[in-house]
């Protein structure tokens, strides 16, 4: 007979202890989000499975769909959603930014500041109730994306990410968070979970935004490589890791990578090239202006390598359900009917006046969007 207590038990720190052979009871944090949602039905069927009768804990300000889980309401990025972590084996918390729309329409300075409270803040809460485990998703965009980038990189890679205002910023802003809290609460065990460039019903980034232009951008002399990682990839990948320790980092894709002419012949997309100076120069540029979204270095991760291996999640039993191929196709589902120059959406009509290529809409459609944005 085994001599650990039985779910719900509490341990000398306080968290929950659950049986040996069952499934940990999970709390999913923004569980309303699109990625969320996911990771929160896939914890949901392995308690099932397990027999285990708790249902999931679901954690947002606002109620989502997944009717199996307990819904638990609070802020995630408040104090009061201590009391929504308790009795909980493991938090979850999706940091990576799969709603670009949204996302642009807060400043870059309060972005970043609401992302680096509610992780302070769920490190903290998570201690103070006695979780005993965290698991944060951030993208593998935080090791950057540049041309001298080895293919794969090692999960133990230095993060070499801009530290702009843009997106990966917001993103390597939180890695500094968790890298501090493992300092002040070694008790806690925090897990890191780096995606590459994600894909799903919903999914809305600057690399999916990537081929919604009239053409795909590269610059002269750039070898990309193109890595994606599905939604249920990663839903499936981050449950593997509520039931194992499998290290402190883990990076989470389809296997292998598509070069430049693969994606090409995938998407039935032609390419356009500019030099580097150009393409990176006049998007700051633009960026500057108000014209562009995202800044020059978030379009580097559409032209330069930044392909990952899930060595520690394929140790772990963990397998990949979709490859490149197909995760290309489900992205060109996604963002059918949608247009845009270099992460700024636009309406038919304007890309028309994009000509044939996105360095016609880079450089030509500039004072067309300038104009536009005034009026």
């Amino acid at each position: 007979m085994s001599s650990r207590p039985s779910p719900g038990t509490r341990g000398v720190s306080g968290a929950a202890i659950p049986l040996a052979g069952s499934a940990p009871r999970v709390g999913v944090l923004g569980a309303a989000s699109i990625p969320g949602a996911r990771i929160l039905e896939v914890v949901a069927r392995a308690a099932r499975s397990a027999g285990d009768s708790r249902p999931p804990v679901a954690i947002d300000k606002l109620r989502g769909r997944v009717a199996t889980a307990q819904w638990r309401l609070a802020d995630p990025a408040t104090p009061a959603v201590v009391r929504a972590l308790r009795d909980l084996d493991v938090a979850v918390w999706v940091a990576a930014e799969t709603d670009l729309e949204s996302a642009l329409r807060v400043r870059p300075t309060e972005r970043r500041e609401r992302v680096v409270r509610t992780a302070q803040t769920l490190v903290t809460a998570t201690a103070a109730a006695g979780v005993p485990r965290l698991i944060v998703v951030t993208s593998a965009q935080v090791y950057g994306a540049a041309a001298d980038n080895p293919v794969p990189l090692s999960e133990d890679a230095h993060l070499n990410g801009i530290r702009d205002g843009g997106i990966v910023g917001d993103l390597l802003a939180v890695e500094d968070v968790i890298e501090d809290a493992r300092r002040v609460h070694p008790g806690l065990s925090i897990t890191v979970v780096r995606p590459a460039a994600l894909v799903g019903p919903g999914i809305d980034t600057v690399v999916t935004r990537h081929f919604e232009a009239p053409r795909l951008l590269t610059v002269k002399g750039a070898n990309p490589a193109w890595q994606f990682c599905h939604l249920d990839d990663l839903a499936a990948a981050v449950g593997v890791v509520t039931r194992s320790e499998l290290g402190s980092v883990l990076t989470v894709g389809a296997p292998g990578w598509l070069s430049q002419e693969q994606v090409e012949a995938l998407t039935g997309m032609r390419r356009i090239q500019l030099s580097e100076a150009t393409a990176l120069g006049t998007a700051a540029r633009l960026h500057r202006f108000g014209v562009l979204p995202a800044p020059a270095s978030e379009l580097a991760h559409a032209l330069y390598p930044w392909v990952i291996d899930s060595a520690r999640l394929r140790a772990g039993g963990w397998a990949a359900a979709y490859d490149n191929e197909t995760c290309v196709g489900v992205m060109l589902e996604s963002i059918k009917g949608r247009h845009a120059v270099v992460a700024r959406r636009v309406d038919r009509k304007d890309a028309a006046l994009g000509a044939a290529s996105a360095a016609v809409a880079l450089v030509g459609t500039a004072a067309v969007l300038r104009r536009a944005r005034r009026s």
